[in-house]
């Protein structure tokens, strides 16, 4: 027997090797090389599942009904001991194409309200940044914008990040580029100082509770929830 060669690096093996090569050994003519070679396996592994000496009994897989080898293949292995089974290639996932974000069916009716917001609190975004953002077309945003559309009564100014037609990060990205390229300063953040100062006084009341809690179940007193909060 001559010696086995490895599979190319990069080649596609089949899902379930050694089930495969069982199903081959059991129902081809194939050479022990050429099914070592298709599936990936020591040519030694192929004489074991053939004398049925392998570790472990598996129940063939047939790489034909797998959609990973053809017949036609299977006959110009057997034909010639020297040809090297390819497998079929599998199916190509699809790749979005450049265009509008996609949203989810549930989500779609929050587009105009998320559009209207944007159009209200920052001008400076272009229509085709808020298509590109959103998810929606130009038509669409010019109808909320010129209010035109079809159900512009009932369209009403939410978050876009709210809502989940977008996130944070990415709002701000766009609102802060838009900015720059109109010129227009950004606004300064202030609220950080006053959010920690408020965060910290919840954060002193509610260990202030815990203790008076823990203080009136020691002694064996009934919880005053009045107490608790009177800080």
């Amino acid at each position: 027997m001559a010696a086995h060669s490895r599979a190319e690096p990069n080649r596609t093996q089949p899902l379930m090797p050694h089930a495969t090569a069982t199903w081959l050994v059991e129902n081809t003519a194939l050479t022990f090389q050429q099914i070592a070679d298709f599936c990936g396996i020591h040519v030694l592994e192929v004489q074991a599942i053939a004398d049925e000496t392998a570790a472990t009994k598996l129940t063939p897989r047939d790489p034909v009904r797998a959609g990973e080898l053809d017949m036609a293949e299977i006959e110009k292995g057997q034909a010639d001991p020297s040809y090297r089974l390819k497998i079929k290639p599998g199916p190509q996932p699809q790749r979005r194409t450049s265009g509008p974000r996609y949203t989810p069916v549930a989500k779609r009716q929050d587009k105009p309200d998320g559009i209207m917001w944007i159009i209200r609190n920052h001008p400076e975004i272009t229509d085709a940044q808020i298509a590109k953002l959103i998810g929606t077309t130009k038509a669409t945003i010019a109808a909320i914008r010129n209010r035109e559309h079809w159900n512009i009564a009932n369209i009403t100014p939410k978050d876009p990040v709210t809502l989940g037609l977008c996130s944070q990060r990415e709002l701000d990205a766009l609102v802060a580029k838009a900015a720059k390229k109109a010129g227009i300063e950004p606004e300064q953040d202030t609220r950080l100082g006053t959010d920690r100062a408020a965060m910290l006084e919840q954060l002193r009341r509610e260990r202030e509770a815990q203790a008076a809690a823990a203080e009136t179940a020691d002694e064996g007193q009934p919880l005053d929830p009045d107490r608790l909060f009177r800080a």
